[in-house]
């Protein structure tokens, strides 16, 4: 039998996860909607401003050294779908990419410091990575499960991840044929961190899934849409893999909430921890300039009618804005992209 401790530990972070997930816009299955408002939706104007929403720091920590990911490749994964996420993760600090850059969609994120004035840190790098092609967990994971994922490949006998507390982000990635708890219907990815009675250390983590088989529509939106919205057409994705173009826009959310809110203790928005609002829920769905609602804002056409909003070191992506504090608005790379 678990120890009483362990067993509320858990309890609680079944309750968290169970309703820790953005509320913002996606072409849920579950929600309800109006097809004028995806017809007649680039006339919007709003970009997520409002007088009402206070981004609050509440004294916990923040990763302000430079931060290292490590990517677990769970499941059967492409070379090329790798090298889209890897160099996606590199034009974080890039300081060469043509603007819009991913870079400068970052800087958004160092506005965010700890209780010294520490900013986060302008440096992510990738580290170690390890591979779970023989599925160790199966195909189907809850939420708890992700974490003896996780655990397995930081105590792996053979090159373990390195347990990086401070400014580590383990990031696990599931493939296509792999199906996680609540995907698609309430989440497409989502970040905590690990529990000392399962992995043995407190880790920041973040899960996000490939949905190309799964709900593409919901998740991969807008390179794919849902076939229960009439009228609305999807959009070329600039890296030609619908699935992996639209996890890049996850993992940025992700990564960008684990710097500022690593331990669910520091910046979000509202009086509950349980269900914090955090600088990327405020700003889900909005990519570029008027955007809100369903309508995702002005976007940049490629050559190749591939459709992006930032420029990474050697490709295009498109990434979800960021909650900007100090202006109290959502943000892309244009305002600090100088």
């Amino acid at each position: 039998m678990r120890p009483l401790t362990e067993v509320l530990t858990l309890t609680v972070f079944t309750l968290l996860l169970a309703i820790s997930h953005s509320a913002a816009w996606r072409p849920w299955p579950h929600a309800k909607y109006n097809t004028s408002d995806f017809i007649y939706g680039s006339s919007k104007k709003y970009e997520g401003s409002s007088e009402f929403v206070h981004m609050k720091y509440h004294m916990g920590p923040v990763l302000t050294a430079n931060i290292t990911v490590y990517p677990i490749w769970y499941g059967t994964w492409q070379k090329s779908q790798k090298k889209i996420i890897r160099e996606f993760i590199n034009s974080i600090s890039a300081v060469n990419a043509k603007h819009p850059s991913v870079a400068g969609w970052w800087k958004t994120v160092q506005l965010y410091t700890d209780q010294t004035q520490n900013n986060i840190s302008s440096t992510v790098r990738l580290g170690r990575e390890k591979n779970d092609r023989f599925y160790s967990h199966g195909k189907r994971l809850t939420r708890l499960s992700l974490q003896s994922v996780i655990k397995s490949h930081v105590t792996a006998k053979s090159k373990p991840l390195p347990t990086n507390p401070k400014s580590g982000l383990y990031l696990l990635l599931t493939s296509d044929d792999v199906y996680v708890q609540d995907f698609c219907g309430q989440v497409c990815g989502f970040h905590y961190f690990t529990f000392p009675s399962i992995v043995g250390y407190t880790l920041p983590y973040a899960w996000v899934g490939n949905s190309a088989k799964f709900c593409p529509g919901v998740c991969a939106y807008p390179f794919a849409v849902p076939n229960y919205i009439p009228g609305l057409k999807p959009v070329k994705s600039p890296n030609g893999d619908v699935g992996v173009d639209g996890m890049i826009s996850v993992i940025a959310h992700e990564i960008a909430e684990l710097a500022t809110n690593p331990l669910v203790n520091a910046w979000y928005a509202g009086p509950d921890p349980v269900a914090p609002v955090e600088i990327g829920d405020l700003c889900e769905g909005i990519y570029g300039t008027g955007g809100g609602g369903s309508y995702t804002g002005q976007l940049l056409d490629g050559e190749d009618g591939a459709t992006y909003n930032m420029n990474g070191i050697r490709r295009r992506y498109l990434v979800q804005w960021v909650w900007n504090h100090v202006v109290n608005y959502c943000t892309g790379p244009n305002a600090l992209d100088q």
